[in-house]
């Protein structure tokens, strides 16, 4: 693993360095493999992320989209993170239905929607039970926890290390989330962080030592590249 730590100045520049790295990432994988994989992440921050790669002109025939986590709530719910990727980018565009790899979530029971998109990951890729697949870039947040994906401290999802997909756990309420086996399968990882609300945990995230089960993004270790890149609000005290 090469794990590379920027600060960017704004979020701006934040959005622009993380485009610039996905767009880096697409045109090798599909020059060397014929195709694209990424997985994307919810929340605020990546939206930007999403409404500029609308705007670039991709062979979208040969990227397929997967997501790291997602709500247990329909596509149409303003929670739903395959929702806001849809209207920010995935709508936009001339994408083929076939290659958007949503996260079943009207099944009404988590583990059997979770082990569905498992069943979908295992197909795609040709892989066996236990066999965990390279996507190419999986893009991740990272909240004032340290939780990333939906692998929330002190949760159960943090003890699977034998599946893809397994269901995590918010306050109660269950999401499905990629295992952190399976994140660390990854040719690349890219962590698009923002806000000042974000520096103790990434103070405790880089430690040399502390508690992966506190601090899950600790546990994010892929064997190909690990991204970080923060915006000057969260990481102005990190030394790199």
């Amino acid at each position: 693993m090469t794990r590379k730590i920027e600060v960017l100045p704004d979020q701006k520049a934040l959005i622009a360095r993380a485009q610039e790295l996905i767009l880096s990432q697409t045109n090798a994988a599909i020059a060397q493999r014929g195709k694209f994989t990424i997985a994307l992440s919810g929340g605020s921050t990546p939206k930007p992320l999403y409404e500029a790669i609308a705007t670039q002109n991709l062979p979208w025939d040969k990227i397929h989209v997967f997501w790291g986590d997602e709500r247990y709530v329909p596509p149409d719910h303003p929670d739903s993170n395959e929702g806001m990727a849809r209207r920010a980018w995935l709508d936009r565009v001339d994408i083929p239905a076939a290659n958007i790899h949503a996260v079943p979530t009207t099944e009404g029971d988590p583990t059997v929607s979770a082990a569905k998109y498992e069943k979908e990951l295992q197909e795609f890729f040709n892989c066996q039970p236990g066999e965990f697949p390279a996507l190419d870039v999986i893009l991740l947040g990272m909240g004032d926890d340290a939780h990333t994906a939906s692998l929330f401290p002190h949760t159960e999802a943090l003890k699977v290390r034998d599946r893809l997909i397994t269901v995590g756990n918010k306050d109660g309420n269950p999401r499905i989330t990629f295992t952190y086996p399976f994140i660390n399968a990854a040719r690349c990882v890219i962590f698009v962080v923002a806000g000042a609300n974000k520096k103790p945990a990434l103070t405790q995230v880089f430690a040399p030592e502390a508690d992966n089960s506190t601090y899950p993004s600790r546990l994010i270790q892929p064997q190909g590249e690990l991204w970080w890149l923060l915006d000057a609000a969260a990481g102005d005290e990190i030394k790199l």
